[in-house]
Order: structure tokens, then sequence, then C-alpha cells
């Protein structure tokens, strides 16, 4: 395993909320990255809550988790060590409640 593959294993493993994304959940610098963030704030997570991993400072990382969830785009969300999906799914989750029983929040 690379020292990308390895870091990101951990990151995955050690963080029950965890956001792959283009910018931070404060200043998100991609439309995708930052629907993602929404989602997430609309299911009652709190911003501080949620690991974020900026692939924008890291080129092994932004590529290197394209290969660890074979997933190709960014963002990428983890729920306690599980990929989940980018933002189109956590926004199809939301819209069905999936997201809010996954997340433990009271579905609207």
């Amino acid at each position: 395993m690379s020292d990308a593959q390895q870091r990101i294993d951990d990151l995955v493993k050690h963080n029950d909320i965890l956001l792959f994304m283009k910018g931070t959940a404060s200043f998100p610098q991609c439309g995708f990255s930052g629907r993602a963030v929404q989602i997430l704030k609309a299911c009652g997570v709190e911003p501080k809550d949620i690991k974020t991993v900026n692939v924008l400072e890291d080129d092994a990382i932004r590529a290197g988790i394209k290969d660890y969830s074979n997933w190709p785009t960014i963002p990428q969300f983890f729920h306690k060590g599980e990929f989940i999906g980018g933002s189109d799914i956590l926004m199809e989750m939301y819209e069905n409640g999936e997201l809010q029983t996954l997340l433990g929040a009271p579905v609207q």
C-alpha cells in the first residue's frame, strides 16, 4: 500500500464523518463539494463534526482517493469507514430519507 493509500485508509478508519472534497467545509472550492457539505448540514451534522480533506492541497490524496474507493469523482463521503458516494448519491439519499437514517437525524 502506498503512503497516500495508507493515509487515506487511516483517515477512513478513524473518522466517523469524512468528506474528501475540494476546499473546506467553511470554504468549498467547487459546487459539488459545497453541495455535499450543505446536505450534511441539512441532516443536522455540525460543520465542526465533519472531517474534511482538501484534495487540492495534496495531489497524491486527490488521485489516491479515486483508486481507494473505486469512484471517479470528488467529493467522496465516508461514514464509519464505509464509502457512501458523492454529492449526487448524498442528494438522492437525503431526498428519500436514507441519509438521515444513516446519520441518526430525524427525517423531515
